[in-house]
């Protein structure tokens, strides 16, 4: 019947039709598409004519603006890192919070006096049941915001998911901004 249909079409249903499903079966879209298990997103098919979009900094920025969480990439010792951060925007900068003596207020440190290390800075928004979505990428130095100038940006609500005390600001001023958008015709 229905249910075997969708499983079996190529193209994604659209939202509506995703509730309406969900309610006939007495469940949840988010459950019916599979939302809230512990995998990582997008093992589906492309959507039928996907197009793959470059998108400019002024549009980068504008979807990144209202902050959230984003992922910090960084070589540390051992190699490459990415660390999921919570962070907010600005005066056009990345903003985020880090525990003192953790591995990114270390790792960030050149400990030369006005030496930033350079770091990637990765947000993204992903519509599983649409297979559309956007990511951005932007690159810049980590510059750790001295203690006494931290009150300033405590009325950015800056407030980490993690928890627990995240004393050290890290501001990161894009030089680079990328980024890229899949929808459909």
């Amino acid at each position: 019947g229905n249910v075997q249909y969708y499983e079996d079409y190529a193209d994604v249903p659209d939202t509506g039709t995703v509730n309406r499903l969900a309610a006939a079966l007495e469940t949840s879209a988010q459950d019916l598409m599979g939302g809230g298990r512990d995998r990582p997103p997008g093992p589906g098919p492309a959507m039928a004519h996907p197009v793959l979009e470059t998108l400019d900094r002024e549009e980068c920025l504008r979807l990144i603006a209202p902050g959230g969480v984003g992922r910090v990439a960084f070589n540390d010792p051992e190699g490459p890192s990415v660390l999921p951060v919570n962070y907010v925007m600005d005066q056009g900068a990345v903003v985020f919070r880090t525990a003192a003596g953790g591995p990114m207020d270390d790792d960030l440190r050149t400990g030369l006096e006005g030496v930033d290390v350079k770091i990637g800075f990765e947000v993204d928004r992903l519509d599983e049941a649409m297979r559309q979505g956007w990511s951005v990428l932007v690159r810049g130095a980590a510059h750790h915001v001295p203690a006494e100038r931290t009150e300033e940006l405590a009325g950015l609500h800056l407030t980490p998911w993690a928890g627990g005390d995240r004393p050290v600001y890290i501001r990161v001023v894009p030089h680079r901004v990328s980024g890229r958008r899949i929808h459909t015709l």
